[in-house]
């Protein structure tokens, strides 16, 4: 994992999160996934995870629904993660969750 790689992805997730834009935070999974497939599907885990704490540290009070919604997408995906670990992919990579989301289960196409 590359430091800088990961505090990209950490101000996508803030800045899609904070924009107040309903699509772009309903595709932000979508979209961290399609711009870096080659990632380990746990560091977007991380990245959401440490958007929703940064979001809760920085603003506090006021921002409970960028919070919630972080924390929301970073559990079902690490679901995701783990269901593609049990059918033997390991490590699972930001691009086996864009084949599994096509024959197994559309939620983050879907959003």
């Amino acid at each position: 994992m590359k430091a800088a790689e990961l505090d990209e992805m950490i101000e996508l997730a803030l800045e899609a999160l904070l924009s107040g834009d309903d699509a772009r935070r309903r595709g932000l999974v979508r979209a961290m996934v399609t711009r870096w497939p080659d990632v380990s599907a746990l560091q977007i885990v991380f990245a959401l995870t440490s958007a929703g704490a940064a979001v809760e540290d920085t603003f506090g009070s006021g921002t409970e629904g960028a919070q919630a919604l972080a924390y929301k997408l970073a559990a079902v995906l690490s679901a995701d993660v783990f269901a593609l670990q049990e059918m033997g992919r390991c490590p699972v990579k930001a691009r086996d969750l864009l084949h599994f989301w096509r024959r197994v289960d559309p939620y983050f196409l879907s959003l």
